[in-house]
Parts: C-alpha cells; structure tokens; sequence
C-alpha cells in the first residue's frame, strides 16, 4: 500500500507588520520540571496563524532538556494554522558558537541563525540558504530584551521581549516575543528565518541555563 504524501503549507507571513510568538505554558515548570519548548504565533489581532513545538519526547528527551538545556540537539516543528507542517528547525549539539538551521516542509534549506562571538553583546548572523550572511543582530548586554536585523546600517526588522508577568517570568521559561517587519517588502522566506530567530532568541537567552 503506497504511503501518503505529507501534507506541508508554509505561513503566508508577508501581509504582516507584526506578530506574537507566545511560548505556551506547561504546568510542569511550575515545580520546577524542564518540559518541552511549544509556541503559539499570533497575528496582531493576537489570532493563531501557527505553531512551534520541540520534538523530542519521553524519557531521554527529558533527561537532554534537564542537563544540557539550550545546548543539547533538537528539533523545532512549525506547523500552520491547520497543523500541516510549515517548516523544521534543527539544532544540533553544541557549546557556545550554537545555531538553527531552518528548511521547508520538504527539507530545503531557507537558512539558518548562527551565534556570534561576543562579550559584550547579544550578536548572531542570519544566514541564507547558501549561507551567505544577510542580516546581523547586535545588541549590547544591557539592552536585554531588544533584538534589531540590521543590514548595511538600516532595521530591517525586530524581535522584542514581552513582559510576562512576574509569577511567569520568576517561576517558568514562558516567554513572548514581539516580531517587527520593518521592510515590507521581505519575503516570505525570510520573515520565516525571523520567527525561526524568535524562538533561538528564547531557546539562547532566555531558557533556564543547565549543566
């Protein structure tokens, strides 16, 4: 019996100004278990128009997010609003130079975010899918929650941490990000790649820090 093909369809993100990327929150996190990275990725009227989720499942994913947090190897899946798979987003292992690499449903490459050294900033390149750098983001220390796509001196977008209220910032990882296009006319590709960066930027800076 002949398989059926997986149904993809990738988020039309081009008519969008802004969206919400809101990490969904797990009940687990409030006694202090390190439960599985979902997001949920809303329109500015705070409608869903998709979704994110960590792969790894069971016991030995448990195990990885608990002891080597940000670090370990995974995968994030980002469906649509009807669940079809939209894109993948692998990271794999490593220490500090860390990164995502993003494709299509079908697995071709659009890009990939890769972390920069630095240590008095927040800096990673967005890569396109020959690698070539397009877009870097820098942001000094002190400005925690802000994240500009610079390129050739101009914003080409942002992605700003939100607020979530003092029991979840102080008790959970739950964090919620505000992505700005400010170049309308980036396609759907690369407004991919920054929501792609939404969710490395919770995942890098602000998931709790194991060893």
């Amino acid at each position: 019996m002949a398989s059926t093909p997986q149904q993809t369809a990738e988020i039309n993100l081009t008519t969008l100004q802004r969206l919400l990327v809101q990490q969904r929150h797990e009940l687990g996190e409030w006694i202090g278990f390190e439960t599985r990275n979902k997001y949920e990725i809303l329109d500015e009227q705070k409608r869903p128009i998709g979704f994110a989720a960590e792969q790894q499942k069971g016991f030995w994913g448990f195990i990885m997010r608990s002891f080597l947090g940000h670090w370990r190897t995974f995968d994030i899946y980002i469906f649509n609003i009807n669940r079809e798979l939209s894109a993948t987003a692998h990271h794999p292992f490593r220490w500090y130079f860390e990164r995502i690499e993003v494709r299509d449903a079908a697995g071709k490459s659009l890009g990939a975010i890769q972390k920069k050294f630095s240590i008095l900033s927040k800096k990673f390149d967005v890569e396109n899918s020959t690698g070539a750098t397009i877009m870097e983001v820098s942001s000094p220390i002190w400005r925690i929650w802000s994240f500009p796509f610079m390129r050739n001196g101009k914003k080409l977008a942002e992605i700003n941490k939100k607020w979530s209220g003092f029991l979840s910032e102080a008790l959970t990882d739950r964090d919620n990000f505000i992505v700005e296009f400010s170049d309308t006319s980036m396609n759907n590709q690369v407004r991919t790649l920054i929501v792609a960066a939404a969710i490395f930027v919770d995942l890098s800076y602000f998931e709790r820090k194991k060893s």
